[in-house]
């Protein structure tokens, strides 16, 4: 199923919120998610860790330099990463708490913390936030980006994204962005649709001036 037209009926429903979601959605365009169902929750958790508060041409480099340290496997399984050395993974980019956390992470992977995707499929949201914020390091935003791109939950809007919550901000022609609370409640009129939401918010342009009129 092409991109755009799976998210058909979330961008309909979007659309008729009012004439900001309208205008917004003329301006970006067909909604072109891209969700990587197929990763583990294991790798998508690792790799959110590597990509946290750099570029994505940054946080590319540093996951090229992690898989390069077993290049006969697709991605490094848990053992791998518990058994890694400090240094080898200094020497991939990785902070010395990012360390910690892809370590922790790891660990939850073969306790069975945190599940496989077979078992995450049938937990809840917050079940599985609850469940993974447990480790060290890691916090509802990166569980978040979990469900939205490696298990395809479609009613995910993370409060917490600076990006979500200025482009609110931007589309209504605020002074200040919404604190995370008042746009929880602000967004359950988007329900089911959230996750298509925090999409087009995320491309809200930050100055708006004429661009939605």
């Amino acid at each position: 199923m092409k991109t755009f037209t799976r998210y058909e009926k979330s961008v309909a429903f979007l659309r008729k919120l009012d004439r900001d979601w309208a205008a917004l959605i003329k301006l970006v365009g067909p909604c072109l998610h891209d969700p990587k169902a197929a990763r583990e929750p294991y790798e998508a958790l690792v790799r959110a860790i590597g990509y946290q508060q750099l570029t994505a041409k940054a946080g590319d480099a540093i996951i090229a330099r992690l898989k390069a340290l077993h290049p006969d496997v697709p991605f490094p399984a848990p053992e791998h990463i518990v058994a890694a050395d400090f240094d080898a993974l200094r020497a991939c980019g990785f902070s010395g708490s990012k360390i910690a956390t892809i370590k922790a992470i790891s660990e939850g992977a073969l306790s069975g913390l945190v599940p496989r995707r077979e078992i995450a499929v049938d937990m809840g949201d917050e079940e599985l936030i609850e469940r993974i914020v447990a480790i060290k390091g890691i916090g509802r935003w990166t569980v978040e980006m979990l469900l939205m791109y490696s298990l395809e939950r479609m009613d995910i809007l993370p409060v917490d994204d600076f990006g979500v919550r200025e482009g609110y901000r931007a589309l209504k022609s605020l002074e200040e962005q919404p604190k995370p609370k008042a746009l929880r409640e602000i967004s359950n009129a988007w329900a089911p649709h959230r996750t298509v939401a925090s999409w087009y918010l995320w491309r809200m342009p930050r100055d708006r001036g004429n661009v939605l009129k």
